[in-house]
């Protein structure tokens, strides 16, 4: 899709309203009405900076960092008043900081993200918000660790780090435009409560996971709409070790991980159950609404994820089928309760005690970049001579695995969106393979993609040029420098 096919778009979801509609439809209203309204001119205040990250979720938080430190004077813009993204709202445990080496015997246990997402895990760990990576003792031929987070603490911690690098983080703040020349993006438009806004800069990073920066900016795009939706909701008032005895009883444990949990070792800190054996009732509703069995958790008595999914039936950039999309999941949410409540011992009182603002995504829109990671690269494990970062996890293990426990590299041209001169993206909105995707979207994969982004924004603002310009040695030395590990 293009630009001026993205603003058509948008003038017809504005005439849309979904009063009335069935639930997993697209409104009548959304049809387009030919009506438009013509905004008056006017004149707004205007910012400049070196590098504007659009987006302060898993890749963006990093790739602020990386900007920041490498010496642009960097803004964050966040729609949300926190910082975070999928890694807070939307998944279970951070995967994966290694290879999948339990899998293999033969194979040698190595730590292949670092730098920046190390650091963040380090200063969790000061504060008691992460059980640290803590091996699988079950299933490992799907990830051989388990690195859980609070996600609260994640917020506060990384929103920290950002104020530290001397990062302008404006969260609370929507962008809503691109000012583009040619092949290159000149600024951005932003509303808060404060104002209208254009940030004018020389480098952008679109961390957006919805690809909006870049649709604005008129990148080619498209929207697969091949993944389900999710809200996750901290469950609390429970037993970890119940729920474990329950799944053991019924022959269903799948998934174990013990580690530092209230600040005791050896504790459960991850389970995962296998539905086919469990209750009738509990799990003919379980798939019904799409809940995992999947939990994990820093806290006593706490579920810090449950998470519930749900397949939309357009992509989630439309507004008005997510707005179904939201109810119809908070709906499943409570139904997931009542099957805790009444199925699992040591859950009777169990209470919903954090859900997602919003729903979260997998996948929205598909940005046309110079490279295409493909489904051999990753299960391959093929390494480029651009590598920004090496990694070793797949979600779809042990049904897909990354060859003989090793790694695959991301290349740098991986992240430069095609046809515009100073425009990256990080995150998941690269990776057009639905089984590849199920590798690069993973919050890992995407922090480590957002160093490089914010490392190669700053380095091409100091030397004046754009992303295909930059050196890749020049890169490739600023990411060592800052402990990035690289195959060699």
């Amino acid at each position: 899709m293009k630009r001026r096919d993205f603003h058509k778009y948008g003038l017809m979801m504005g005439a849309g309203l979904f009063n009335g509609a069935a639930p997993g439809t697209v409104p009548e209203a959304m049809a387009q009405t030919g009506a438009v309204y013509r905004e008056p001119a006017q004149e707004i205040p205007v910012r400049e900076f070196d590098v504007v990250v659009a987006g302060a979720g898993t890749a963006g938080v990093v790739a602020a960092l990386a900007a920041a430190r490498n010496g642009a004077k960097t803004i964050l813009i966040e729609w949300k008043g926190y910082t975070g993204g999928t890694v807070t709202e939307g998944g279970t445990a951070l995967h994966s900081y290694y290879n999948l080496w339990k899998a293999f015997p033969s194979v040698k246990k190595r730590q292949v993200v670092k730098g920046i997402p190390q650091e963040i895990i380090d200063r969790l760990m000061k504060v008691g918000g992460t059980t640290g990576h803590t091996e699988q003792l079950l299933r490992y031929d799907y990830d051989s660790v388990c690195t859980a987070v609070d996600v609260e603490l994640y917020k506060l911690v990384t929103m920290e780090m950002l104020h530290e690098a001397g990062v302008f983080v404006c969260v609370n703040t929507l962008l809503t435009d691109a000012i583009v020349d040619g092949n290159k993006v000149r600024g951005v438009i932003v509303e808060s409560r404060s104002r209208r806004e254009a940030i004018y800069a020389k480098s952008f990073i679109d961390c957006t996971a919805y690809g909006s920066l870049s649709a604005y900016a008129g990148a080619d795009y498209k929207e697969m709409n091949d993944y389900q939706v999710v809200n996750s909701m901290g469950v609390a008032n429970v037993s970890l070790e119940k729920y474990y005895e329950f799944l053991k009883s019924q022959d269903s444990l799948l998934e174990l991980a013990k580690g530092l949990r209230s600040g005791k070792e050896d504790q459960i800190i991850r389970l995962n159950g296998r539905k086919v054996n469990l209750p009738d009732g509990f799990r003919e509703v379980a798939e019904k609404i799409g809940m995992s069995l999947t939990t994990t958790t820093v806290h006593d008595n706490y579920m810090m994820f449950i998470k519930i999914n749900y397949k939309m039936p357009v992509c989630p950039t439309n507004r008005d089928a997510t707005a179904l999309a939201e109810l119809e999941l908070r709906q499943r949410q409570y139904k997931a309760l009542q099957l805790f409540r009444k199925y699992v011992p040591g859950c009777e009182k169990a209470l919903i005690a954090r859900t997602s603002p919003s729903i979260n995504i997998r996948r929205a829109r598909l940005i046309t970049c110079d490279y295409d990671i493909s489904l051999s690269d990753v299960l391959g494990a093929k390494h480029f001579d651009d590598d920004i970062m090496s990694y070793g996890f797949h979600d779809s293990a042990p049904r897909l695995q990354i060859s003989n426990g090793g790694t695959y590299g991301v290349p740098y041209k991986a992240l430069r969106v095609s046809g515009i001169d100073n425009l990256l993206c990080a995150g998941m909105m690269i990776t057009s393979n639905h089984d590849a995707h199920m590798s690069t979207r993973n919050t890992v994969c995407c922090m480590g993609q957002g160093q490089a982004a914010g490392a190669a924004a700053a380095l091409c603002v100091k030397r004046n040029c754009g992303t295909r310009d930059l050196p890749y040695s020049t890169l490739r030395s600023a990411l060592l420098k800052d402990k990035v590990y690289l195959e060699d």
